[in-house]
């Protein structure tokens, strides 16, 4: 949500795509529904890609997601929650889609600093899908369109992007990040994504607004 409203405030009219890729935790498709309304999108495209037939991740297949891991351990190595070639998935839609409405401007929300050691998350990753784009596409070989890939939050903290989504007016209380939440939707606080979550507020200074609720609470 933090990129789109970075995106917002630099003077970009938002395409929002959400992807069901047969990913176990449900309720990030909920959020998106309710972060595509507060950032007030012109149009929301909800696109389903079963990568769960593939399995081979904590996210698609019946495998433990895992918990409680020190920073050392998340930074360590790939874990068990990366899904194969999703961000190649998502970024290949979305180039689709950017070239289908005329937007030369592709913005991805990943983050290579707190994060859990994806591939897919990396500048020189984005670098060469950008340059991609640019020579697989007809708007990209005639010339009217040349793509970029802006990823606003690759190098900043967790901590730094909360606070920049609150000088913008993020509203957090609508976002989802936990990978194994509850029946009812509440976080499990233990997973990566929520352990990130939470060091992200506490250094941000911040209470986390989907917590206070009891809410569901991607930065």
């Amino acid at each position: 949500m933090t990129a789109g409203a970075i995106a917002r405030s630099e003077g970009f009219a938002l395409y929002a795509l959400t992807c069901d890729y047969g990913q176990r935790h449900r309720f990030e498709l909920q959020a998106s529904q309710r972060v595509a309304r507060a950032l007030g999108v012109v149009r929301h495209v909800t696109m389903v890609v079963d990568l769960a037939q593939f399995g081979a991740s904590a996210l698609t297949a019946d495998i433990a997601v895992p918990k409680d891991r020190s920073d050392q351990a998340m930074a360590g190595g790939i874990p068990i929650t990366y899904v194969p070639a999703r961000n190649t998935v998502l970024l290949s839609l979305a180039l689709a889609f950017a070239e289908t409405v005329g937007a030369a401007d592709i913005f991805i929300g990943v983050n290579a600093i707190d994060y859990s050691g994806y591939p897919d998350c990396r500048g020189e990753y984005l670098a060469a899908f950008e340059q991609l784009a640019n020579l697989a596409t007809k708007a990209g070989v005639e010339g009217s369109l040349k793509f970029r890939v802006h990823a606003p939050l690759v190098r900043m903290t967790k901590a730094e992007i909360i606070r920049r989504g609150i000088e913008l007016g993020v509203d957090y209380a609508v976002t989802h990040s936990c990978y194994d939440p509850g029946s009812d939707g509440r976080p499990c606080g233990h997973c990566d994504a929520c352990l990130l979550r939470a060091k992200g507020f506490a250094e941000a200074g911040r209470a986390d607004p989907a917590l206070a609720i009891g809410g569901v609470g991607p930065a």
